[in-house]
């Protein structure tokens, strides 16, 4: 605790100048007597650290001197200071992260602590939602103290369906894969991912294991996304587009220019092919029929022929149920004749 107190001490001496004992036991939430030991522990350690007396006196650093950050260029720093902590979303979270911006900031030389300030007061992101976010991350904390410690972690999770069961695993790391969080771990049948937000009541467990040799984290899960793509039945199409189809289209998926297909299709001038992969033939179907005239299938060939397929069935329906409209109006038309007292049929006495 006082190797951290000390440090916190060192960063608000950089980042305001000149505090008094007074100033500083406040700020640290210590006693007056416990700020003068740690600033006369900070001067035996060979920090330049220098009481200055009277009224406007108290603890200062040597001008010039400040605990050495390696250096940074201009886009080294302005990537790390756009990943804001408040993007984290939880509060403690985004608390912690904030603290450790404010000993990075404290620890910049003048002018580069300007420029940080500058950028850091140019971006700004709301981590919440127009509507309420299903992602509870409150289990974050506990996951990543287990992680931290090498020791097991158990907890209730609810799979998709609403089981709810308990699990008892190794954690090994966490991945934030856009705006949610999951947990990989070692499980008694092998290694396995479990959403954070579905993860309640968890306790960290006095029982350490042994982290596997070598285990690389964004090498584990860009193996098993590759197998859940996989297994997912990914399904390659080559569609020809409509300007306005493509427009639509890109808004939910990637669009990977086709060549070569023009020579082999007479399509109007303004439209282009795509390369589109969709998670099955299913749903390939289902957007292609929604887009109407406004695509055409050009590979693979089955998907082309039960598009076609489905148009001609919808169509032949289309001209069976005018063709009985026009089949009752017509009848419509014979009865009202027949049957109308001012016809001088059989329907009048």
């Amino acid at each position: 605790m006082k190797s951290t107190r000390l440090l916190s001490a060192l960063m608000l001496l950089q980042a305001h100048g000149r505090l008094s004992t007074r100033e500083l036991a406040e700020r640290l939430e210590i006693s007056e007597r416990t700020a003068h030991r740690d600033m006369e522990a900070l001067s035996e350690a060979g920090v330049p650290v220098f009481a200055l007396r009277g009224a406007q006196g108290g603890w200062e650093l040597a001008k010039g001197w400040r605990t050495k950050v390696p250096g940074l260029d201009e886009a080294e720093l302005r990537a790390l200071l756009m990943t804001q902590p408040s993007a984290l979303g939880d509060p403690r979270l985004a608390a912690a992260a904030e603290r450790a911006f404010g000993k990075l900031m404290a620890a910049l030389p003048s002018g580069l602590r300007d420029q940080a300030a500058s950028i850091r007061a140019q971006v700004h992101i709301d981590p919440t939602g127009w509507r309420p976010s299903a992602e509870d991350i409150s289990m974050l904390p506990v996951v990543q103290d287990a992680i931290a410690r090498s020791v097991k972690l158990t907890f209730e999770y609810s799979k998709p369906g609403g089981e709810t069961a308990p699990r008892t695993v190794e954690p090994l790391g966490v991945v934030c894969k856009q705006t949610v969080w999951y947990l990989v771990a070692r499980a008694p049948a092998g290694m396995r991912t479990y959403r954070i937000s579905r993860m309640t009541k968890a306790v960290v467990l006095a029982i350490p294991f042994q982290r596997p040799a070598k285990f690389d984290l964004a090498a584990h899960w860009k193996k098993s996304t590759a197998e859940l793509d996989r297994q997912w039945g990914r399904y390659p199409t080559t569609l020809a587009l409509s300007p306005d189809a493509a427009r639509s289209l890109r808004r939910w998926c990637k669009l990977t220019p086709a060549e070569g297909w023009r020579r082999k299709a007479t399509l109007p001038d303004d439209w282009e092919t795509f390369d589109v992969e969709f998670d099955g033939r299913d749903e390939a179907q289902f957007v292609a029929l929604g887009l109407g005239r406004r695509v055409r299938v050009l590979a693979p060939e089955e998907l082309r022929e039960r598009v076609e397929r489905d148009i001609a069935s919808a169509a032949k329906m289309a001209t069976e149920k005018s063709a009985i409209g026009e089949g009752r109006r017509f009848r419509g038309v014979i009865v009202s004749k027949i049957d109308s007292p001012r016809s001088g049929g059989n329907g009048s006495d």
